[in-house]
């Protein structure tokens, strides 16, 4: 642009100066020329100027964002990069969850869906393949070998032996048609605490039944004072329960019981082996049957107790 104004001055001046044209003419057109001149400098410095102040603008915007898009990609805050962090982790262990869940534990989850023993049983510890196990495990042993079918007794009548009982010094012996759960041993042993519990407290007592042999159609009477007068009656001594596979026994002094409370514990065991468990036979007397050793208390052999 200058290379070209500077042509254009020297050709204006170049007119004034050349003989073809009139002294007066050459001063008027020289004068026109000039300004002519002067004007396209000026204008053109303005428009170099507009122009480069217009590019320098631009540039520092250029300057401006890239410094504004550096901050964005590597410039971010601390609460930033925790919670992407945090989203990673949660990201792997869903992945690792999904890949390296067991398929038992998505097989129990989905038919504890429509069993409702099953989603008791569970509970919250659906999700976490350990703690599942672990609850189906202990409900396994606590229920039995059966998991699928509920206990129930027996249709057949339990034999009744005695081997040289002695009512002050004996074990009461039963066998069970398979190995007892712990709610099969909470049973029998409830049972014969409930019948030591009356035996201790007098009564199995027959020299005071005084209502035994009376009719109840007739508002009959009873006789306190000869009732606390009878020679009292009770059981001394009895043992815990214990188990061995599916035998059990316990030991029990009767004291001064009569013997009809023999009589009201076989009531008891019939109606329990005929609704609940399943008794085989029921002996009383002698020192070891079946498969009984004795010492044997470990519960990985089998043993099982009932506190009385």
């Amino acid at each position: 642009m200058s290379v070209a104004l500077g042509q254009e001055l020297r050709f204006g001046w170049s007119c004034c100066s050349t003989n073809s044209f009139p002294m007066g003419n050459c001063n008027t057109q020289g004068k026109q020329t000039t300004r002519r001149s002067f004007l396209l400098i000026a204008s053109s410095s303005s428009s170099s100027s507009s122009i480069n102040g217009s590019s320098s603008r631009n540039s520092a915007n250029n300057d401006n964002q890239k410094q504004t898009g550096a901050s964005v990609v590597s410039g971010t805050t601390a609460r930033g990069r925790r919670l992407l962090k945090i989203r990673e982790e949660k990201r792997k262990r869903e992945y690792d969850r999904l890949q390296n869940y067991p398929s038992w534990a998505k097989v129990l989850e989905n038919a504890c869906k429509h069993d409702d023993e099953l989603r008791a049983v569970l509970g919250d510890s659906v999700g976490n393949p350990d703690l599942m196990r672990k609850r189906v495990e202990e409900r396994v042993r606590t229920k039995g070998r059966n998991f699928s079918k509920s206990k129930t007794g027996s249709v057949l009548a339990f034999n009744v032996s005695f081997r040289d009982f002695n009512p002050v010094d004996s074990y009461i012996w039963f066998e069970l048609f398979g190995s007892p759960t712990d709610r099969d041993v909470d049973l029998i042993g409830s049972t014969v605490q409930s019948w030591y519990v009356m035996g201790r407290l007098g009564a199995f007592n027959s020299s005071n039944l005084q209502l035994a042999n009376q009719s109840m159609e007739y508002n009959p009477l009873y006789d306190v004072e000869k009732g606390s007068k009878a020679m009292p009656s009770s059981f001394h001594d009895i043992s815990d329960v214990e188990f061995q596979d599916n035998w059990g026994r316990f030991w029990v002094d009767l004291g001064t019981s009569d013997f009809f409370a023999i009589d009201v514990l076989l009531n008891c065991l019939t109606v329990l082996s005929s609704e609940y468990l399943g008794i085989k036979q029921v002996v009383f007397g002698g020192r070891r049957l079946g498969d009984w050793e004795e010492g044997m208390t470990d519960p990985d052999d089998g043993y099982k107790y009932f506190k009385i």
